[in-house]
């Protein structure tokens, strides 16, 4: 790997769910793979309640924003970035129609001294039992 790209892993943040860091520094950009609500060493997802087939039974949205923005924040600042630094964000809602309107409230919340470009994309299902997850891009 060349000096002008660098693997992060956050101490904070869960585990990847496969073979990827949770970000890479190239030049002054740090791109974060995807990010979910799941707590580090934790199995449970915050905020979702599952059968035991592992299907969603019903899940909170708002819970599962704040955690994603905390995963978010973790990796961020252990990859030597800050919340203020993020210029993209790419969101994706299992239920955009159901969840979008929670979301944008909170997001305005996290980031209402930041205003980085944003995409939002309602997608069929994520690879583990969450409604959101988040693609970031910042500065370093």
């Amino acid at each position: 790997m060349s000096e002008d790209s660098v693997k992060y892993n956050s101490s904070r943040a869960p585990e990847p769910v496969g073979l990827y860091p949770h970000s890479r520094k190239v030049g002054n950009l740090l791109f974060l793979s995807g990010v979910g609500p799941r707590e580090k060493g934790n199995k449970e997802i915050p905020g979702v309640k599952l059968d035991s087939e592992g299907n969603i039974i019903s899940y909170d949205i708002e819970t599962q924003c704040h955690s994603v923005f905390n995963n978010v924040r973790y990796i961020l600042e252990d990859s030597g970035s800050s919340w203020e630094k993020i210029v993209d964000v790419t969101v994706f809602l299992t239920n955009m129609k159901k969840d979008f309107p929670i979301f944008n409230k909170i997001y305005a919340e996290y980031f209402k001294d930041n205003l980085p470009c944003r995409t939002t994309i309602e997608i069929n299902s994520l690879p583990t039992p969450i409604a959101i997850e988040l693609k970031v891009i910042a500065t370093i």
